[in-house]
């Protein structure tokens, strides 16, 4: 079965839709532009609204004209990333300091044409719980929710993510029981020393050495300290010091990212890696301060929604465009807080067409959404709305 008719007819209308998202893009717990369009739109649809959850969430509820008992949960992120866009097009960002590099612009189309499709229709039991979520990039915006009471003011049986994903073609799709996506850790490194002279180098107490010795040091952890038949990421994204050719710096500041897939394998990485830093800084004798920041839990798909959702993706695009083979990827989503708290599944949807902004990677100032997926993904939710509420 291909995409709905139905949705087809919504298509122009979507994109119209993406692309003013996409032009007035806001950052995390900063959504309230477009927070207030999505509430507003529900409401104009005569779904039931509420805003404020988790700060600047909305979550909107259908009731089904069918009796049923049973409640689905159907996710989109909102917010963009704090980053200059290098596009040129018609609805390039209008803010030079954020941009929609990650897709959450297309997320929350497509879960607002799948509402309206089926909030005209009502032709389900149960209830549909439309939560539309802020600050996934890196602030935990579905922890903000949870805590905020998501799942006991809407409690839901299961809960459905999506997620574009660049380097799959447009029409495929991934969905696997199992871990999805990594957990991400978060770090700062600093060491501090004593500044002199670089001709007089006894005189003080060069954090530098110290530093090199870290960041190597943090490289074993996955080449000398994981089994390889595990996946772990250590990298360091910044490091800073100094500010003459002829003074040794006072301090050394270093920040990166742990990711891991095995809980495990978290765990452990987690320890040695601080023993690691602080065993080493006492070594060269310079005043550590670290901070470690857990920020995610891995993704992990229950395997009965994920088969129901490979049926929902096959109504749509067929089954021979599942990619079920697809390893899993290092990339942190949020969406797994909401998953501790209901069986669900998060689907990875191909993107890549002609234009070559759509097989951009995401976080990339000449990324953009890809609007001929809007029908596919909004297709997809309904789809999986009817299989999961067919036994309520």
């Amino acid at each position: 079965m291909p995409t709905l008719p139905e949705i087809d007819a919504l298509h122009e209308e979507m994109t119209a839709w993406r692309r003013d998202f996409h032009a007035h893009p806001e950052i995390g717990y900063e959504e309230v532009r477009t927070s207030g369009i999505v509430a507003e739109k529900l409401e104009s649809w005569g779904i039931e609204v509420h805003r404020g959850l988790g700060r600047t969430g909305v979550v909107g509820v259908l009731r089904g004209n069918r009796p049923g008992n049973r409640a689905i949960g159907l996710r989109a992120d909102m917010d963009a990333l704090p980053m200059p866009e290098l596009n040129s097009f018609a609805h390039r960002s209008t803010n030079p300091a954020a941009m929609h590099a990650c897709g959450h612009d297309g997320h929350t189309t497509m879960l607002l044409g799948a509402a309206k499709h089926l909030a005209a229709k009502r032709d389900f039991p149960g209830t549909v719980h439309f939560i539309f979520q802020p600050a996934e990039e890196g602030l935990t915006g579905a922890l903000s929710m949870v805590k905020d009471g998501l799942f006991t003011r809407f409690p839901c049986d299961t809960v459905y993510g999506l997620h574009n994903h660049p380097s799959m073609p447009l029409g495929t799709v991934a969905v696997r029981p199992g871990t999805v996506l990594a957990a991400v850790d978060y770090f700062v490194i600093r060491l501090i020393g004593r500044s002199s002279h670089g001709a007089e180098p006894q005189n003080g107490l060069d954090p530098l050495p110290c530093a090199v010795q870290i960041y190597n040091a943090l490289q074993t952890l996955v080449s000398r300290r994981t089994s390889p038949h595990d996946t772990a990421v250590v990298s360091v994204g910044q490091f800073h010091a100094g500010t003459s050719d002829i003074v040794l710096p006072q301090a050394v500041e270093m920040r990166g990212t742990i990711r891991t897939l095995l809980p495990e394998t978290h765990d452990r990485l987690a320890t040695l890696f601080r023993e690691i830093v602080e065993n080493t800084a006492k070594a060269h004798g310079v005043r550590l301060e670290l901070e470690h920041n857990y920020s995610y839990p891995p993704t992990i798909n229950t395997p009965a929604q994920a088969a129901l959702a490979a049926e929902a993706v096959a109504d749509v695009v067929g089954a021979e465009r599942i990619k079920a083979d697809l390893p899993s990827l290092t990339a942190g989503e949020d969406f797994a807080y909401m998953l501790h708290e209901a069986p669900g599944a998060f689907i990875l949807m191909g993107q890549a067409g002609a234009d070559e902004h759509t097989s951009t990677p995401v976080h990339n100032g000449r990324y953009d959404f890809n609007d001929d997926l809007l029908p596919i993904g909004a297709s997809t939710l309904v789809r999986l709305v009817q299989r999961e509420l067919a036994e309520s």
